[in-house]
């Protein structure tokens, strides 16, 4: 990871530190390059780290960039994911494990992946993934922001800043699932599920080090509301401002004319 471009600008939103690039493909390498020196950084400190990783196409940029970096040791590192649908078929290729199997944890071979099993009961299986993710302490989760401004996949109904869950069943709001056909991951509403397990807002937030990914035009109005409103629930995402270390990475697409 070299020649990285510098953000064409850099400010904070309370604690919450804002880098504006010029593409989406600067964003995203510059984003895996911070990630990967986190990485590695937290791994000549301590015998392993444990991660989240949201699956969606904002992401795809970053993952690339952190899949390529040489010299992180993946084997020190166990992963996790932050949502999966509930009801698709066995094998679709909209799942979210199977988007993270394929960008990243295949090429990059984590020492311990865990998957959420949307096949098991949902209860059951929130109670298992919930056990896992409590034996220790998250290092790093990277994440994106909805066009509705969720974070994971805690939409504005659903989303509790005081949540006493780690995981949960919800229902996916209509905004939510109309985003994944704008995405292209399915073709239309009918075909995108109602439901989904997700980790909740405490158990994303609970991650020592935050980095947010979001590029693109559709999520503009998403990325002004996380700067600009009050912290509330309305946009579940105006609670990374209150994070201790969280970086959104942005492109002029997703945040707008910078003034020169």
């Amino acid at each position: 990871m070299t020649n990285l471009q510098q953000p064409v600008k850099e400010t904070r939103a309370d604690g919450l530190k804002v880098r504006v690039y010029r593409t989406r493909g600067e964003m995203g390498a510059a984003a895996g390059a911070d990630v990967a020196s986190k990485i590695k950084e937290l791994l000549r400190a301590k015998p392993g780290i444990r991660m989240i990783f949201a699956a969606a196409p904002s992401q795809n940029e970053m993952l690339d960039a952190l899949a390529s970096d040489p010299d992180i040791d993946w084997s020190r590192i166990a992963a996790f994911h932050m949502d999966e649908y509930l009801g698709l078929p066995a094998g679709a290729p909209q799942a979210f494990a199977r988007y993270l199997q394929g960008r990243l944890f295949d090429r990059v071979k984590p020492g311990t992946v865990h998957l959420i099993d949307s096949a098991n009961g949902s209860e059951a299986e929130c109670s298992r993934y919930a056990a896992l993710l409590a034996e220790a302490p998250i290092d790093i989760v990277c994440l994106g922001i909805g066009e509705n401004g969720h974070i994971a996949f805690n939409d504005p109904p659903v989303a509790d800043f005081d949540d006493p869950l780690l995981v949960k069943p919800v229902e996916l709001d209509e905004a939510c699932r109309r985003q994944q056909v704008n995405d292209g991951c399915f073709p239309e509403m009918g075909a995108v599920p109602t439901h989904a397990l997700t980790l909740t807002v405490p158990a994303l937030l609970s991650g020592a080090h935050l980095y947010c990914v979001v590029p693109g035009p559709t999520k503009r109005e998403a990325v002004a509301r996380t700067l600009s409103e009050p912290v509330a629930t309305a946009c579940p995402s105006t609670i990374l401002r209150n994070h201790p270390d969280c970086a959104l990475y942005v492109d002029l697409d997703s945040y707008g004319a910078v003034e020169r």
